[in-house]
């Protein structure tokens, strides 16, 4: 990257985060080789100190908010403090900004800045991140991105919303439909959405958008109308176990029909179903990443039903803490079993073994391996970061167990888009 001359100053290109068009999706942070992007509870940032400019985090963002750079005094770069308390991008500095800047006292924990660019990226530190394709299938329709940002959000109109756990859960999960009236909201099947929840946050700054993916096929939850559903898990405590209330999740949680949200996006363009005739579906999922599968399911369910679509296999590996927390559970017992292949899998059943998605892969060898090999199976994976490990390990060991070369077998599949991650 060329940093233009500036005066005698010593300057860099450094790498920054619009704060403001930033979605929150984490995509960056689990894309960066070196761990340079970190976040708190508002912001998610890029340590000057780590970051060698590799663009690895560009092109995954469905925002564009990680394409921004500033030129800075090379001795006082903006530090991670300074941009966690960012509630926009600082303005571009002048050369007479510039050589004020070099004079000020850098930060007391502000380390050298790499000035280097480096001409190929680092050696990715998670193979899930070398693996995960960065286009969506041949097949997949157009998505349309980013109608509508959080400095001009949308409306929308609670249109239903119904427990889809059961009862007696502090933290249940609920479809929540939402009605776009007349303002144009194409979405497809793997996309996402961002609410923008009333109020401020302890700072007294506006909350910023959460995002959800969208549980509804392109058409609709009610086909034929201008809405969408999503999953939402109400959070009342923080991954140590500790009470908390989640702004976004109980908000939603709370509506009533005929309330009204912001509404931002939508986002996404690779975590995108293939439309070709027997095209084959792999959808490994936990909790609420479960969203993107139903949507897929259930366009695959539809077109079906119409009998326009020559479609392939559908397996689904589904997993939850119980199955009392398994969200769609009733329903999705329900479909046809020559439609779909389900699979769960369930890690805190009283009196039972832990057992998990990989766990209930690993039982289903022989299909896998046979899909794993086929040109036309697509590989979906969405829900906690924690799964993420154990489920490449699996398709490794799978692919490995029939003789195939798992590098070759991986690099293949993220060539061609037939393996998406999207974990939180």
């Amino acid at each position: 990257m060329d940093v233009p001359a500036s005066s005698a100053v010593a300057v860099i290109k450094q790498h920054l985060i619009d704060p403001e068009i930033c979605i929150r999706c984490n995509t960056c942070e689990a894309t960066c080789p070196v761990g340079a992007i970190m976040h708190d509870s508002r912001n998610y940032v890029v340590d000057p100190t780590k970051c060698e400019q590799c663009l690895a985090c560009v092109p995954p963002c469905p925002t564009g908010s990680i394409d921004n750079w500033r030129t800075v005094a090379r001795a006082r770069a903006y530090s991670i403090d300074e941009q966690f308390g960012w509630d926009a991008l600082p303005a571009e500095l002048s050369s007479a900004d510039l050589e004020a800047h070099e004079g000020a006292a850098p930060m007391a924990t502000q380390p050298a800045v790499v000035e280097t660019v480096l001409t190929t990226p680092p050696a990715q530190t998670a193979e899930a991140r070398r693996i995960n394709a960065t286009l969506p299938p041949w097949s997949a329709a157009h998505a349309y991105t980013n109608l509508y940002g959080p400095k001009a959000p949308t409306t929308a109109t609670v249109a239903g919303n119904v427990s889809v756990t059961a009862a007696g859960f502090a933290n249940d999960t609920h479809h929540i439909v939402l009605d776009l009236g007349a303002m144009p909201f194409p979405v497809l099947e793997g996309q996402s959405i961002g609410i923008v929840p009333p109020g401020v946050d302890a700072t007294g700054r506006p909350h910023v958008a959460r995002q959800y993916s969208i549980a509804s096929p392109r058409n609709g939850e009610r086909p034929g109308y201008n809405n969408l559903s999503l999953t939402v898990k109400r959070v009342t405590v923080d991954h140590d176990g500790r009470p908390v209330r989640g702004v976004a999740s109980n908000y939603l949680c709370d509506l009533q029909v005929g309330d009204t949200v912001q509404v931002i996006g939508p986002f996404g363009n690779t975590f995108l179903m293939p439309n070709h005739p027997r095209s084959h579906l792999v959808m490994i999922c936990t909790g609420t990443g479960s969203a993107p599968m139903r949507a897929m399911t259930e366009w695959r369910r539809r077109l079906r039903q119409s009998g326009k679509f020559e479609g392939g296999r559908l397996l689904l590996f589904f997993g939850a803490r119980t199955q009392q927390e398994l969200p769609y559970f009733g329903p999705l017992m329900n479909l046809p079993k020559d439609f779909i292949d389900v699979n769960l899998a369930f890690s805190r059943t009283p009196g039972e073994p832990r057992r998990y998605v990989q766990d209930a892969m690993r039982e289903r060898t022989d299909d896998l391996a046979h899909l794993l090999a086929d040109p036309d199976a697509y590989f979906f994976v969405c829900g906690i970061q924690a799964m993420e490990r154990g489920v490449i390990e699996a398709l490794r060991d799978i692919a490995t167990d029939a003789g195939q070369d798992w590098q070759a077998l991986a690099a293949e599949m993220q060539r061609t888009a037939r393996l998406h991650v999207e974990t939180y």
